[in-house]
């Protein structure tokens, strides 16, 4: 039942927004959940995953493919420069462009293999020093790096700090993308996704309200 209710809530969200029914792409994230709270997803037909570590996703998700066709795997988690290669060839979207030294380990790696998985570049909006993610100050030039490199985000993506009202932090992000050509806006999780669709979510990240309480290992 969870994941036709979180789906009603984002039909509901769209509507409410003024956008078409399916424009927004329900990522459910399976990080560290149980192989038969994925599988059980993947039975009811749902096919977009988002991961934040690739060797949990390499260990766990080829076997999926292979007996669910047609899933899209997003990384959502922290890229490792030493992990990039891996990433391109297991996912279909790269939310966490964050850094000059993984836009040019990407860079390298199209020229090899002629093409890569979607790319979003990670925005600190909040300017957390512990966060990772470009500055609001520093995304222009990032963006203009990129391009030189020959890579082509297509979108966004931000964490609202977690003692913040999420909806700033959304509105700004869809400035920053309408002002760079960007399209596509990688933004709110389980507790504000319809305020992130309010405004202009393409991509929103949900989890425990899918899957429920994760159970990280001691």
């Amino acid at each position: 039942m969870a994941l036709a209710e979180i789906t009603a809530r984002l039909r509901a969200a769209e509507a409410a927004a003024g956008r078409a029914p399916g424009s927004v792409t329900l990522i459910a994230v399976s990080k560290v959940q149980p192989a038969e709270r994925v599988t059980a997803v993947l039975d009811q037909g749902h096919r977009v995953f988002g991961e934040n570590y690739v060797q949990e996703a390499a260990a766990k998700w080829p076997a999926w493919r292979a007996q669910y066709p047609g899933v899209q795997l997003h990384m959502i988690g922290p890229l490792q420069t030493n992990k990039a290669k891996q990433a391109v060839d297991l996912f279909d979207a790269i939310h966490t462009l964050d850094r000059p030294s993984l836009a040019q380990k990407l860079a390298n790696l199209q020229q090899s293999r002629g093409s890569l998985p979607q790319l979003f570049v990670q925005v600190n909006t909040g300017e957390e020093p512990q966060k990772a993610g470009v500055l609001p100050a520093d995304l222009a030039p990032f963006l203009r790096d990129c391009r030189g490199m020959g890579l082509a985000p297509s979108g966004l993506m931000c964490i609202p700090p977690e003692d913040a009202e999420s909806t700033p932090h959304f509105a700004l992000l869809a400035r920053m993308a309408a002002d760079h050509g960007l399209a596509n806006l990688s933004m709110g999780m389980s507790h504000d996704f319809e305020s992130a669709v309010a405004q202009g979510a393409t991509h929103i990240r949900v989890g425990s309200a899918i899957f429920g309480q994760r159970t990280y290992p001691q």
